[in-house]
């Protein structure tokens, strides 16, 4: 029997076979891959009972079970899914076909996810590929004995619960209707899918570090096999540098001088192409990507990019769309969200409560756009010790996945860790992911939990939606004496003193554009005209621009999302007022910067 969402589907689908079919990962490309997205079988699996029916077996009988298309990579929540049901979703099923010829299955199979929330598991032909617990990384699985000449089956198994405490679910609404600032949820497959053909020896990571003194890049590369592996810089069509170098295994060292240093700054992307071929003496795999030059530290109170203190004028962007809700509709749409941000006089973004995809990393890399990475954390019990599992796989895998974007200037894994049901966070928790991102990850400073409770952090941060003027300013006027500023949470928390302070949000100045959004809601009571509104972001603003032990700020936030109307922009990213004079309220020059 047809689920009786099935011919309301049928009737409405959307064909976006053309949509999201850009290489997934733009720093790590080869040339023989196929790009997955667009039409799919699917099936709702509310009682969790499609493993227990055999779903994942490949057989036309089975096949009748998925009653329904999707267009992946939308999740079943979002319009261009095509599907749009909005309420609590326990497991779902995907299904497609592929015909894979000889020549493709030469070498070896790999099977990427760029994220399935949240335990997904993945079958080739009837047999378990593997499986990934995690809502927000990327994940592949090595399929070359699953797989055979012709038509192949794949399936894949998803179950979420955004309410059971045990998983990260960020901005993703725990009630049935969005409210405040959570809003629509997502399931499923919700990042493009691909497959790759590498040969049988292969490159399987490379890290980045550039070193400004030396004028080099030195390199980790990681192979699954030996063999000599060649690695060319160039900067707009010229060969700048050239390393060689017999590898095997992994932990692998090299050394990449360049004779001309390009700087990657705020608002120059200046990227190094790499070109990257391994050989075994047989064949060779070959890999096209790029690096950007450029050193982020802390001085003090300062933020240092390049040995220079740079004022962080960021804004919070959370990455939700109003058709594809996680999903970006199209490429030009993640680019799009960067060039409205740069064009209100912002030079980067928190990325907030979700872990970006590495697409909209390349555009922050290209257009030299400052980033915080950050993990959708809210939704998880952080008082029981088993959190620490549930959170710790995930996070390091998008620290090590997203390591090499030049972008990202600093990690943060937790946001506003409120207490769970009356229970206070575990402060090893926090302690323990601080230390492992340090180890992972020691060229970047990384802030414990963004706002509160912090337990140890390279940077102190605080959140602050005062929205009169004058009170907001007295926050901030014992420490620009002295170095002492009022607390709002002694009890949980404890500046120490040299630290530098990032107000990382602010403002959220409610301003409803929409007559038909009832319950719109935003932070304190919003004003009456477009000159108060603007009078108000003004004095805020200024007041931490003037500050000379304040790093940066963040200001709540670039765009509306559903209820919460406190964007600059509204839901499909118009402009609310004119951008040029929040452009020039931003672009002062900070007290604290060069």
């Amino acid at each position: 029997m047809a689920h009786k969402y099935g011919n309301e589907f049928q009737k409405g689908m959307v064909c976006v076979m053309d949509f999201r079919m850009e290489h997934p990962n733009p720093q790590f490309a080869r040339e023989n891959w196929i790009n997955l997205n667009g039409q799919w079988q699917f099936a709702f699996d509310f009682g969790k009972s499609g493993m227990d029916r055999k779903m994942y077996l490949a057989d036309e009988e089975t096949g009748r079970n998925f009653d329904l298309m999707i267009n992946v990579p939308f999740c079943p929540e979002s319009k261009l899914s095509g599907v749009a049901y909005k309420d609590f979703i326990n497991a779902v099923w995907y299904r497609r076909e592929v015909i894979l010829t000889p020549e493709q299955l030469k070498g070896r199979v790999l099977i990427h996810f760029g994220a399935v929330d949240y335990e997904c598991h993945v079958f080739i032909n009837g047999q378990e590929a593997g499986r990934h617990i995690g809502g927000y990384s990327s994940f592949e699985f090595d399929i070359t004995k699953l797989v055979r000449d012709g038509k192949n089956i794949i399936t894949v198994y998803a179950e979420d619960d955004v309410r059971s405490g045990r998983q990260p679910r960020g901005k993703q609404c725990a009630s049935y209707v969005s409210q405040g600032c959570d809003y629509t949820r997502t399931t499923g497959i919700w990042q493009t899918v691909w497959l790759e053909f590498v040969p049988d020896s292969y490159v399987k990571h490379i890290k980045y570090y550039p070193d400004i003194e030396e004028k080099c890049f030195y390199i980790d590369c990681d192979v699954n096999s030996s063999g000599k592996v060649d690695i060319t810089a160039s900067y707009e069509g010229r060969t700048c540098g050239h390393v060689s170098k017999a590898v095997s295994g992994s932990g692998n060292k090299l050394k990449l001088p360049v004779d001309a240093l390009y700087l990657w700054e705020c608002g120059n992307g200046r990227l190094y192409d790499i070109e990257i071929e391994f050989t075994d003496g047989n064949v060779s795999d070959q890999i096209k990507s790029y690096a950007g030059m450029r050193k982020v530290g802390i001085d003090g109170y300062r933020f240092l990019l390049n040995g220079k203190s740079v004022f962080q004028r960021t804004v919070l962007d959370q990455g939700f769309y109003r058709d594809g809700i996680y999903t970006a509709p199209s490429d030009g749409a993640l680019l799009n969200d960067i060039k409205i941000s740069m064009a209100a006089g912002f030079n980067g973004a928190r990325l907030h409560q979700k872990i970006f995809e590495p697409r909209f990393l390349y555009h922050c890399d290209r257009e030299g756009y400052l980033v915080w990475g950050e993990h959708g954390n809210w939704g998880l019990d952080l008082s029981e010790p088993a959190a620490f599992l549930n959170f710790m796989p995930e996070w390091l895998e998008a620290v090590e996945r997203d390591f090499n974007h030049p972008s990202i200037i600093g990690w943060c894994p937790f946001n506003e860790t409120w207490d769970y049901e009356g229970k206070k966070q575990n402060d090893q928790i926090l302690s323990n992911i601080y230390k492992m991102t340090k180890a992972l990850d020691p060229t970047r400073p990384c802030i414990d939990t963004s706002g509160h409770f912090h337990v140890v952090t390279d940077i102190y941060d605080l959140h602050n939606y005062t929205q009169d003027v004058a009170e907001f300013n007295s926050c901030y006027k014992d420490f620009s004496e002295n170095g002492t500023f009022r607390e709002e949470h002694p009890g949980r928390q404890h500046y120490t003193e040299g630290l530098p302070l990032f107000i990382s949000e602010y403002g959220g100045i409610k301003w409803d554009t929409s007559s038909e959004n009832k319950d719109a809601w935003g932070y304190g009571e919003a004003p009456k005209t477009e000159e108060e509104f603007i009078e108000r972001y003004k004095g805020l603003t200024e007041c931490l621009l003037k500050q000379p032990y304040i790093m940066g700020f963040c200001y709540t936030q670039l765009y509306d999302i559903e209820q919460e109307t406190n964007g600059l922009y509204d839901y499909d990213r118009k402009p609310k007022f004119d951008m040029k004079i929040f452009c020039e309220i931003n672009g002062q020059k900070a007290a604290i910067e060069d």
